[in-house]
């Protein structure tokens, strides 16, 4: 995938139509960050969210419980979303692979093109640069409505 480019509209509503359980490293429980509306709005549209921050770790956000990493999670995990600054990119990628995630989506601000092809090599699809909240609003998209989470 050239990450330079336009993601084509297909395939970021693909992903967002085929994920069920969404890892969202560097979730916060503070209402007014963005990772939190982000967490929310995910959440409210029916993905199961597991929030990963190590200083939070036991703890809930929004009744979710929090995992101190991506292997801690008891559930397989489809999209592993990253919140945290471009230099933490290739740990999360291979974290995300380890767990045998399908997808590692960078938040926008996030990018690190070797830790793209990294992810792709182990047969990941990758997003960088972008936010699946807005995503979710865009035209080609379709909400899952009354999906129980």
């Amino acid at each position: 995938m050239n990450h330079d480019q336009p993601y084509p509209s297909e395939y970021l509503a693909d992903i967002l139509a085929s994920v069920k359980t969404i890892a969202m490293v560097g979730a916060s429980n503070d209402p007014t960050k963005f990772s939190y509306g982000v967490l929310r709005v995910l959440h409210e549209t029916g993905y199961k969210m597991c929030p990963v921050n190590p200083r939070l770790a036991g703890k809930t956000i929004r009744g979710l419980r929090v995992f101190g990493s991506l292997a801690d999670i008891d559930v397989p995990v489809d999209m592993v979303q990253v919140f945290r600054a471009s230099s933490a990119l290739r740990q999360v990628a291979r974290e995300a692979i380890e767990i045998n995630a399908r997808v590692l989506w960078a938040q926008i601000g996030v990018r690190d093109d070797e830790a793209a092809r990294m992810a792709e090599d182990a047969g990941l699809q990758v997003v960088m640069n972008r936010c699946p909240k807005i995503e979710l609003f865009r035209p080609y998209w379709t909400p899952r409505l009354n999906q129980v989470v």
